[in-house]
């Protein structure tokens, strides 16, 4: 006698329920502005209809950056998801009232990527906080969480994660960012506290805040697709090349050596070696000039945008790399593949 296959249980967030093989958006409420205005955490659950992993992808923990939100926006749109296997858990705006009020914080200045795990009786930071880790968090087996640089600086696209986690960083490998940096977790970050909790995270930095970067889109919507593709939730068409990834232990920023007008002559991607002019600042008047040299070799990874600088500020963030790498072959190679990969439709092209 044959048995009748066991279905799958419906996914339920916020008190509402997404049968398999559907897809719905959910409002989890966060507060009420001052004027009366509601406020919520909007998901969107992508619930396969056979089992499999569970993964949140997130952008917008800081609300200036955008680039995250267009690529949770493509990835929504692919069709690679009607065949999904496990859930996807989408959520584009964590934090709705920096990206309304084009500002990385809260309104109460809070950095919410630092109040985590939080509390439901703590500050609007901390509660928006722990819905996040409560409703979202605990229920995932895998997170990707998406940044970009404060606004006026840029980053190469890149994958952080912790050295003591062999498992994420073989996912970092498979996403195929231009560079793997392994750095400690921040206390009081997303990736801090689900870690605590059993669950990996990979962390994808990229471009500038409240500015769209289509490297830095393409790199991140391709780097997810293939990260679910190894975890077998989709089946999609295979690059014909694999992303050749940068790794790097260790970075710096190299600080501005005086005030002055910033000329730059390197920018995000490029190698450089110990004491390779970067740039010169001038005093307005054009008297005084200051060389801003590298003091030591590696890959730049993010550069301010500003050519107003004071004493301090920082203007290059370097990697330190293996000088058997080719940096910036294999970043070029990279970039052709982006160009090649039949990802989206043309309507989809910034």
């Amino acid at each position: 006698m044959l048995t009748k296959p066991v279905a799958r249980p419906d996914f339920v967030i916020g008190g509402q329920s997404i049968a398999p093989g559907t897809r719905k958006t959910i409002d989890l409420p966060v507060s009420v502005l001052s004027d009366h205005t509601p406020v919520a955490l909007s998901v969107h659950v992508v619930h396969g209809r056979q089992p499999g992993p569970t993964i949140f992808v997130s952008a917008a923990i800081h609300g200036d950056e955008v680039i995250g939100v267009e690529i949770v926006r493509r990835l929504l749109r692919t069709t690679d998801l009607k065949r999904l296997k496990g859930t996807l858990l989408a959520v584009p705006i964590v934090n709705s009232f920096g990206f309304m009020n084009h500002s990385r914080y809260l309104p109460d200045r809070r950095d919410l990527n630092r109040s985590f795990p939080g509390s439901p009786t703590g500050s609007l930071a901390a509660r928006l906080a722990h819905l996040f880790v409560e409703e979202i968090v605990s229920q995932s087996d895998l997170g990707i969480d998406l940044h970009s640089a404060a606004i006026h600086r840029t980053n190469l696209p890149q994958i952080r994660v912790t050295p003591s986690k062999p498992y994420t960083m073989a996912l970092a490998e498979v996403f195929g960012a231009p560079l793997t940096l392994t750095s400690k977790v921040r206390p009081g970050s997303l990736r801090e506290t689900a870690q605590s909790s059993g669950v990996d995270v990979l962390l994808y930095e990229a471009g500038e805040g409240l500015r769209f970067d289509e490297f830095a889109v393409r790199a991140g919507v391709s780097g997810i697709l293939r990260v679910m593709r190894h975890l077998e939730m989709i089946k999609t068409r295979k690059s014909s090349a694999k992303p050749r990834t940068i790794h790097s232990t260790a970075s710096n920023w190299l600080r501005a050596p005086a005030g002055g007008l910033l000329r730059t002559h390197k920018s995000v991607g490029e190698e450089v070696a110990t004491g390779e002019l970067l740039g010169v600042i001038s005093d307005p008047f054009g008297e005084i000039e200051t060389e801003v040299l590298a003091e030591f070799g590696g890959l730049i990874i993010g550069r301010t945008h500003l050519p107003i600088v004071n004493e301090g500020d920082g203007l290059f963030h370097i990697a330190k790399i293996k000088h058997e790498v080719d940096a910036e072959d294999a970043i070029d190679a990279l970039v052709v593949q982006l160009e090649e990969d039949v990802l989206l439709d043309e309507d989809e092209i910034i």
